[in-house]
This record gives structure tokens, sequence and C-alpha cells, in this order.
């Protein structure tokens, strides 16, 4: 097979908001039919556990591998789903080299998940996070994030989640040295989108050829963010 027939690698962000939708019901199971209708290899979580102490799993574990999933090793089996908040979920194919956790700074207990992974398009780094409230904050996390990924063997990398940031991406790229976040479509909130607070940055050995975010039903209404995705090739 030649890299030019290998079909284009999908990542997916999505803010669970604790699989609770916009009317105020908790359905782990409309929350997994909106992921899998993302069509996704890997799909970036944030907001995938219960808020208070143990933090069990708003989408559990079982739920998911019955659908064919594999939970990446950022939580506790039979616990949380993930780590602050973050998880990710990969078909089976992906074969996971390495994971860690990433402390981020703040006044708000926030952190981010790092996963090297082995995909039909090659090694990946992929980091999934949920950003701040605070703009000063952000950017204060983001650079701990660089900190962090500059002290790992280099890799094609790319950073997911919800960044919270309303305003231009420019800010946030100042904080990743040659990284870039895209500008992506509104996502926030899910209803009738108007800001995209869930974003992507890749480093520049990456290649997007589509992009998007997914508003068929029941995404409008099982958050109160829609996920977004991109299409990569090798």
């Amino acid at each position: 097979m030649t890299a030019a027939s290998v079909s284009p690698f999908r990542v997916a962000s999505y803010n669970l908001q604790k699989c609770v939708g916009l009317d105020l019901r908790r359905r782990p199971g409309r929350s997994l039919k909106v992921i899998e209708a993302l069509g996704a290899d890997l799909v970036v979580l944030q907001e995938a556990d219960k808020r208070l102490p143990p933090r069990p799993a708003a989408l559990p574990h079982g739920l998911v591998e019955a659908h064919g999933w594999q939970v990446l090793p950022f939580g506790q089996v039979g616990g949380s789903l993930g780590w602050h908040g973050n998880a990710m979920l990969a078909q089976p194919g992906i074969t996971v080299l390495h994971t860690d956790h990433i402390d981020l700074p703040g006044l708000e207990p926030r952190g981010a998940i790092c996963a090297d992974l082995d995909t039909r398009s090659g090694p990946l780094r992929v980091v999934g996070t949920h950003l701040g409230l605070i703009r000063r904050h952000r950017l204060l996390q983001l650079a701990a994030i660089r900190r962090h990924l500059d002290t790992l063997a280099p890799m094609r990398t790319l950073i997911a989640g919800d960044f919270n940031e309303w305003g231009n991406e420019q800010p946030l790229s100042a904080q990743l040295g040659n990284m870039q976040v895209l500008a992506t479509p509104a996502s926030y909130p899910a209803p009738r989108p108007i800001a995209g607070l869930d974003r992507f940055a890749l480093s520049p050995d990456l290649t997007v050829v589509s992009a998007g975010v997914h508003r068929q039903r029941p995404a409008r209404i099982a958050s109160d963010h829609l996920p977004v995705w991109l299409d990569l090739v090798a």
C-alpha cells in the first residue's frame, strides 16, 4: 500500500459536559451516539468524568468498550475515564506507545493528557486539554504544554481540546513555538454556535485535508458544545 492510498486519519474533539444535555438529562448513550457519528479514528474528550471525587466516568467504560472503542489509560479501571476530565478513545488498529499527564498552572485545577500513538498514517503525538476560563491562565497553560513537549523526542504533534478562547488564535499560537492553532468553525453554544472554543493546534509536519463541526442530531442537544474534527494525511 502506498502512502497516497492510505485514507485520512480523523481526529475529533468533543466536550461532553459530563453527558448532561441541554434537556438537563444525563444520557451517556446519547453522547456515545454523537461520538460514533463522527467517523473518527481518535476522539479527544473533555468533561468525560463527573465533577466530585472520586470523579467516576460520566461515559462508562463498559458502554464505550462494548462499542469497540479502546479507552486510553489515563484514568482508573472502573473509575474515571480520564484525568482532569480529559480522555481519549481510539478505534482498533491504533497502538498506544506511551501516555503521560501534564500539570497546568492556574487557579482552577486543570491538566492535559499526552499519548504517543502508532497509526496507519505513522507515529502521532496527541495532547488533549481543557484550558482555563481566564485568558492569562490559558496562555500560561499552553506555554506549559509547549515546555513539556520540548522535553520529548520529536514526533508529529497535534493538540486538541476545549481552548475556551473566544478571540483570535494568534496569541494562542504565540505560546506554542512552531505549532499553529487553527481557526475553527463555531462550535459553542451547540444550538446556535457563535464561538470557536473547540480547537486544534498542529506541528508543521502535519497536513490537514479537511475539517468541520458535527451538527447532526442529537449533537445539538447532547452537550452545550458541538464536536469538531479534522482529517490528516501523512
